[in-house]
Order: C-alpha cells, then structure tokens, then sequence
C-alpha cells in the first residue's frame, strides 16, 4: 500500500470504518475508499450467565468500543504520520437477535439478553404456530413475546426495541434503524416491500395479552433500511462517545444501516448473490443460503432472514462451535507453560490442529459435545461440554483433536441435512470464514468432510465481519447510483481475490458418518448431564 497515498484518503477522509461486537471478541478495521485495510483493532470480552440469562453489560460495549477504535486512531498517527480526524462512513454490526429494550427515557429496562439464551421455547413455538412462519428461540420477537408471557413488570414501559447493533448505531447518530438482515432477526420481514411483514404485525397486535399492553409492536421496533441507504450521520455527541482519548474526531460521517454478523459474513464472503453460500465459525456457527425461491415448508431448525439488501436467504444456526476447543487450547498452553515452553496462541492452535491430520477418520470412538449452551438443532436446552470414550477407544492427542473439530461442525451438518436433503437447496459455491480457518487446508478439509460438500477459503477470510461491515460503509458512501450491491462487490471489491477449494475426502466422509452415528445415539447422555449437573456458579 501506498503510504503517502493512504496517507492523504486518511487525511481527506476517503475512509470507512467498520465495527463489529462479536461474541468474544469487539473488531474493528478501517479501510480506504477502495475497501484496502488500514488499521485493525480487537478487544477481548466474554458473555456472563447471570441468573440463568446470558448477557454482557453495555458498560462493557463502549469500553470495548472506544477501546478498539483508540487502537485505530493511535495506528493510523504512528504508521501513516497523520491524525484520524474525518472519516467518511461508519458501520456498526454486532450478534444477530437477543433483547435490549428501552423506556421513553432511553433507560435499560432489563440486562441484555443474547442469542445464546434458550429460555424462549413456549414463545417461539406458538409464535411459529400464528405466523407459520419459523421464529427462533433468539429472535427479538420471541424474547419479547416470552416475557409477556411471563408477566414481567417491565414490558408496560417499552417505548424501543432493538439489536446491539442497532443500539450502538443509535447512540452514535441518534437514529433507531436496523439494516434489514439485523431486523430479519428481530421480526419476519416480507421481501416484496423491504420491512416488517405487516400480516405478522397484525397477528401479534390480536394477542389477548398483546392488546392490553400500552404499545403497539410496530411502534417499538427501529426502522428498515437497505444496504447502501443513508441510515444517519454521525453526531458531536457520538463522536465524543466514540473517540475518548484524542478528541480530535469529527461529526459528520455517514452511518451505513446497522448490520448483524450473518450479513457481514455475507458482504465479506462476496456470498449475497442467488445460490451461493457462506459458513461462519466463531463461538457460534451459521450458513447462509440464499434462495432462489421460498421454501416448501416451514422448518423449526431453518431461519428465514435476508441479505444486506433484502433477499431471502434459509439460515442454518448452531448456538455452538468453538468456545470448547478455546477452552481445552488454554489448558493446553497451562501445560507446555508448565515445561517451559512459552507457545503463542496461534502456534498452540496450529499444533493442536496439525495433530487431528494423523487421526483415525472416526475419531478413534471417541465422542464429544461442545455445548456451553443450549443447542436448537439436537434439542439440548442446557449445555454441559462433554468428553466421552469407551475402554476400548483409541484415546489419543490426535483423535482428541478431530473429534473436537468434528463436535463443532456436526451440529451445522445436522441442520444442513435438512436443507439439502428435503428442500433439495442448491448452492453454487459455498465460502467458509472464521479463525479456525487461519491454520491452513486442515480445518477446511474437515469441514468438507463433515458437510460432504466442496468449501471454498478466500484470502480475505480471516478479515471477518468488521471489515465486511466496512465494506457496507464504503458501499453506503461511495456506490454508483443503481450499482447493485453483489455488482459492487463483484467488480470493485473481490475482482483480485484469490481463493481455495477442498472437495470431501470419501475415508473422511465416511469416518464423520461413523462419528455421527455415535454423536446423535449419545445426545440423551448429554440432556441428561444438563439436568442432572447443576451449575453452581
């Protein structure tokens, strides 16, 4: 990259910056017009299961926040000899679904609660049943209509509901919108005219408790709005709530609607196009399928959300994937700490994975269930991570290693099934994203084995959702009129990409149906850990 050239788009403010709250950790990443990195930035934070709900303080959003985008501004003047002062765009993006609701005095009315809580069932079920149309136990909707249902004191005062991503836009422009992937997972969205299906609107306002209530649901929800559209610009006040240390930020840059981390993967796998497909693995996993048309019927382990411009895409959700490997990774490196031996993080991963190469296709017998939570697809509602073998498994640092790999994709392939199989969905290419990709060809392999199915890594696979999200915000700023947003990407994004396909492996793929068989005939065992070991934390 050019310095003096970066150097001037800093300084003229032809930049975008991206921000993403995951699950583990907050991104963010500047970039200039033309969609190159800048700077990049992480802060570290971790879900708290308070009372049986899972949730992370909004002390702790803007902490992380302000920290990430201090790591920015102090990059950009130590490489580039320049202050961060204007920049052109911004986007927000963060986990999709979960509550935060808010009363006319814009106060916090109960602790946020994630898409990780399974505490919804009797809500999305009979909302499923009224709509006939799937809503998940994380859906905004369903954790609304669940507190109805149970009678909490707070539902009378809700005058706002959103997303994080929508509340972190909110306090940076004072706008309450949401990009209309974030909102697909708040409430069923019709396509033909780009919002809140008003059928379903109806429905839930004709519930008996619904209608004693002093609101009326479409009065609380954000706003709509499209990739590309003006969703507000940034105001003194968000500046100085984003940029705590210098103080030099200005007002004034365009807000991109806010977008979940099912869009930003979309965006930052070029993968919003009809039939193709995208797979991210994080703390969670989730594909992506665009459609080509409706589905047949309604499927309780199938989201309908949308692309970041408003097409149907069928939503494969797994509530887990990687937080058990991270947590035997860290014991792992408690151990070669104790020999003397200093491994980074990345080196322990890259062992660790190169291991599960030497493994038996199987997994030697072995069995494992990552489930720190709940999981919707195999019917656990509390989860108990669970390490299984037989006397007569071959108990090894490599089978070890394959099977935790095989815990984290399985689920997804169990939902995948379901699309595939009795909805006969095409994908044309499917992309996968995600830090476990960073060890290169191992993860990807197994990944294909486990789905049956070619998986593509691009190059820009580990730069995640918040450049994806910056790549919104550049999409918002500095699109051709009537460009497309799988046009922009296409021809001004992804032109230069270089990519890597792996198809299955048929020993691999047979030796994944051998471990799912064991995996599914085992999932009583795990239930049952769930009921009968109690927390105590």
């Amino acid at each position: 990259m050019d310095l003096l050239r970066t150097a001037a788009s800093i300084k003229n403010g032809k930049t975008a910056l991206g921000v993403e709250l995951g699950s583990t950790r907050i991104k963010a990443v500047l970039v200039t017009h033309d969609c190159q990195t800048i700077a990049n930035s992480s802060y570290a934070w971790e879900n708290e299961l308070e009372h049986g709900v899972w949730t992370y303080s909004l002390e702790q959003v803007w902490t992380g926040v302000q920290v990430c985008y201090a790591q920015i501004a102090a990059d950009v003047q130590s490489l580039y000899h320049v202050p961060l002062q204007k920049i052109g765009s911004i986007g927000i993006s963060a986990m999709m679904h979960g509550y935060l609701v808010f009363n006319k005095e814009n106060q916090l009315l109960t602790p946020f609660r994630t898409w990780r809580n399974n505490i919804t069932g009797e809500a999305a079920d009979y909302l499923t049943d009224k709509f006939q149309f799937n809503i998940p136990q994380r859906w905004s909707i369903a954790h609304l209509y669940q507190a109805i249902l149970n009678g909490e004191e707070h539902v009378q005062d809700i005058a706002f509901m959103t997303t994080l991503a929508g509340y972190v836009h909110w306090k940076l422009c004072g706008k309450k919108i949401l990009g209309i992937g974030d909102a697909s997972g708040m409430f069923p969205i019709n396509q033909h005219y780009s919002s809140y299906d008003k059928k379903d609107l109806e429905v839930f306002g004709q519930f008996d408790k619904v209608k004693k209530l002093p609101w009326k649901i479409e009065e609380i929800l954000p706003t709509v709005c499209k990739a590309g559209e003006n969703a507000g610009t940034l105001t003194e006040k968000g500046a100085r709530l984003l940029d705590t240390k210098t103080g030099m930020l200005e007002a004034g840059s365009l807000m991109a609607p806010p977008e979940g981390d099912a869009g930003t993967g979309m965006v930052g796998t070029n993968s919003v196009r009809k039939c193709t497909g995208n797979i991210s693995v994080g703390t969670s996993a989730f594909s992506m399928n665009v459609l080509d048309r409706p589905l047949k019927t309604v499927h309780k382990d199938i989201d309908i959300v949308t692309t970041p411009e408003g097409a149907l895409v069928a939503m494969v959700h797994t509530n887990n994937c990687s937080s058990d490997i991270n947590a035997w990774v860290r014991l792992f490196g408690e151990f070669a700490s104790c020999t003397g031996l200093q491994l980074t993080s990345d080196k322990l991963y890259e062992l660790l994975f190169t291991q599960a190469v030497k493994a038996d296709k199987d997994a030697g017998g072995i069995i494992n269930y990552s489930y720190l939570s709940g999981e919707n697809i195999t019917r656990i509602d509390t989860g108990r991570p669970m390490f299984l073998r037989t006397p007569h498994s071959k108990f090894n640092l490599a089978n070890f290693m394959l099977a935790q790999l095989y815990a984290a994709f399985v689920p997804l392939k169990i939902g995948m099934d379901i699309l595939m199989q009795e909805e006969d969905v095409k994908t044309d290419v499917m992309i996968a994203q995600g830090g476990l990709f960073q060890t290169p060809g191992i993860n990807q392999q197994i990944l294909a084995d486990t789905l049956n199915m070619p998986i593509t890594i691009m190059d820009t696979a580990g730069a995640g959702g918040p450049w994806g999200m910056a790549v919104l915000a550049v999409f918002a700023k500095w699109r051709k009129e009537d460009e497309s947003l799988a046009d922009f990407l296409d021809k001004r994004v992804f032109c230069h990409s270089k990519i890597s396909t792996l198809t299955p492996n048929p020993a691999g793929v047979a030796g994944c149906q051998q471990f799912i068989k064991s995996y599914k005939e085992g999932l009583p065992v795990e239930a049952a850990a769930g009921k009968f070991i109690t927390d105590n934390s």
